[in-house]
């Protein structure tokens, strides 16, 4: 069984794929790194800018879709140095209400185009 595609002009792809797909209840979303979509350079700042940076491309994805950050259920933080773990919890704890979703923080030798993090989720599809 397939899937919808789901993509926004407000986040970057570096590959060939969709920014998400939305299938069996659930929106998938492809992980983004701290790419501006306005330049397609790389944010070149602290770790907190390209967490930030990482979650408004996947929030403008959730837009796409017609959901908001309270629809996530899942996020996957992939960061290659785990020293940056709490600056990045910092910000990501700003942009998500309680309750947080689940998420798991994975530590990775290195990630696309030389970012420092990478985020992607999924979320609870809303019903019609």
């Amino acid at each position: 069984m397939g899937g919808n595609a789901i993509n926004s002009p407000g986040a970057a792809t570096v590959g060939p794929y969709s920014h998400a797909m939305q299938a069996a209840g659930l929106v998938f979303f492809s992980g983004q790194t701290p790419i501006d979509p306005a330049t397609g350079k790389l944010v070149d700042g602290s770790i907190g800018e390209q967490t930030a940076q990482c979650l408004h491309n996947l929030f403008h994805v959730l837009e796409a879709a017609g959901l908001a950050p309270t629809d996530v259920v899942n996020v996957q933080v992939y960061l290659v140095d785990m020293n940056d773990f709490a600056a990045m919890n910092q910000v990501y704890a700003a942009h998500f209400a309680q309750p947080y979703p689940a998420r798991t923080t994975i530590g990775v030798a290195s990630l696309p185009l030389g970012a420092r993090v990478e985020i992607g989720m999924m979320a609870h599809a809303r019903t019609c």
